[in-house]
């Protein structure tokens, strides 16, 4: 990991997601803070994408891409 500066976040997980993060962290090797930031990384990259695609698509659609289809077909 990089060299920078953290900050510290407390978190509440109802039971199951607390069990959840702690099998998959014993199973991975990692620590239970690691298992988070991985899952909080995952979702703010899922928002940007999902944002962007958001933004997007006004523009796509009005050069014909309608479908994941139509760009794939395109760019293969």
């Amino acid at each position: 990991m990089r060299d920078m500066k953290t900050s510290a976040l407390t978190i509440r997980l109802d039971p199951t997601l607390d069990r959840q993060v702690t099998r998959i962290a014993k199973r991975t090797g990692r620590s239970r803070s690691e298992v988070i930031r991985d899952a909080v990384r995952r979702q703010l990259a899922l928002a940007r994408f999902q944002d962007l695609r958001r933004r997007i698509m006004p523009l796509a659609e009005a050069r014909g891409y309608l479908t994941d289809e139509d760009v794939i077909r395109e760019v293969s």
